[in-house]
């Protein structure tokens, strides 16, 4: 057994159910754990407060328990169980595509389970919990009594590149995936695609979207495989631009649009840099989208982050025409929805328009968060009215 033992008064966030330890609270360790080893957490009084995997880093351990409990096949039942009753609670897992573990969200740090339609995908960003790769698997299985197609492991970008990780299939093996999403279609390659293949987060401002579209023009930035294009097209809109920087997204994006029954009269895809493309556009739309990847993944880098989301959302809203709307949102979990919306404000202020906020977007319930972990609260977004 590898006990840490906390400072006095380090142990106020873990009774407050925090899931993190700080490197800078251990005040000594009994034995030398390797990165991704299982601990045991005991206040400066001897007294248990928590099991978690071990790194070496800034955030040391990561709890997966506050109990003292065997970390067994009847643990992870039981936590992916509770996963799947809380979405079934929400009415999401009649859904073919859902987030099925949430990290933190969901009392497992380091993990995020998808589910496609029978296919699950995994990635683990803590080395801790792909130890448990097989018994979380097993878990799965049992837990979706023989409906499951595929369960694929696909940490290899998330774990440090030193372990020398590579993707696997944990059950069945590689076919075609497709998902309906309210009522929208998407093949999904969960294999070579970027995160787990989709952005599961945005379906519930996909739907918000598509009742704006009727006979508008969209540019849909950043698109990946086209998910806002699709929603809008399916909205009435009476042209649709999808751009990425990557060549493989925007083929992603040329098939899904024709898989719903799209042509090219009312859509058009571009590979490039989303900057340079508004800027350089010949057209005002009506509606633009903008959901960049995480400009900061940390602090030391947060000022940039916001000059940046600053030059974009002013560039956009220049290129909106009046009474259009914008659609942006930061993934940055540094930038606090505060941050954003006084940055949105400030790019509309520097653009000369006049803007009214019209919702405050956030992430969906199956990609809930933690009360006693705000940093959780990763996605923000904002509809904007522009005049």
């Amino acid at each position: 057994m590898i006990k840490i033992i906390l400072k006095s008064g380090k142990d106020d966030a873990v009774k407050r159910f925090h899931p993190w330890i700080f490197s800078g609270a251990i005040k000594k360790m009994y034995g030398a754990p390797a990165d991704g080893d299982l601990v045991y957490v005991y206040n400066n009084k001897d007294e248990f407060l928590a099991l978690g995997h071990y790194q070496n880093s800034s955030i040391a351990v990561r709890i997966i328990s506050f109990e003292d409990c065997p970390i067994d096949l009847n643990f992870w039942k039981g936590k992916i169980r509770a996963a799947y009753e809380y979405r079934k609670q929400a009415g999401i897992t009649n859904s073919e595509v859902y987030r099925l573990i949430h990290a933190e969200g969901d009392g497992l740090p380091g993990l995020i389970v998808d589910y496609y339609n029978g296919h699950l995908v995994l990635q683990c960003h803590s080395i801790g919990m792909h130890k448990h790769l097989d018994a979380i698997a097993e878990a799965l299985k049992c837990i979706y009594s023989g409906s499951i197609k595929v369960i694929y492991d696909k940490s290899s970008e998330t774990l440090p590149r030193h372990l020398g990780t590579a993707n696997r299939f944990l059950f069945g093996q590689e076919q075609a995936c497709e998902i309906n999403e309210n009522g929208c279609r998407f093949a999904i390659d969960y294999v070579e695609g970027q995160k787990t293949g989709f952005f599961i987060d945005q379906r519930e401002n996909r739907l918000l979207l598509q009742k704006y579209c009727e006979g508008k023009t969209v540019l849909n930035t950043f698109c990946y495989t086209g998910g806002f294009s699709i929603y809008a097209l399916k909205g009435g809109a009476a042209l649709v631009h999808s751009v990425d920087s990557s060549k493989k997204a925007i083929a992603l994006t040329d098939k899904n649009v024709h898989l719903n029954g799209f042509g090219d009269d009312k859509h058009k895809s571009f590979a490039a840099d989303t900057l340079e493309f508004i800027k350089s556009a010949d057209m005002l739309y009506d509606i633009i989208i903008l959901d960049p990847p995480a400009y900061a993944k940390h602090n030391d880098v947060k000022h940039n982050a916001v000059q940046g989301y600053k030059r974009l959302n002013q560039e956009a809203i220049q290129r909106i025409n009046t009474g259009g709307l914008l659609f942006t949102f930061s993934c940055s979990q540094v930038v606090s929805p505060l941050l954003f919306k006084s940055t949105v404000i400030a790019a509309a202020i520097s653009a000369g328009r006049k803007v009214r906020i019209m919702h405050q977007l956030s992430q969906p319930p199956d990609h809930p968060i933690n009360a006693f972990h705000p940093e959780g609260e990763y996605l923000k977004g904002l509809v904007v009215h522009v005049t």
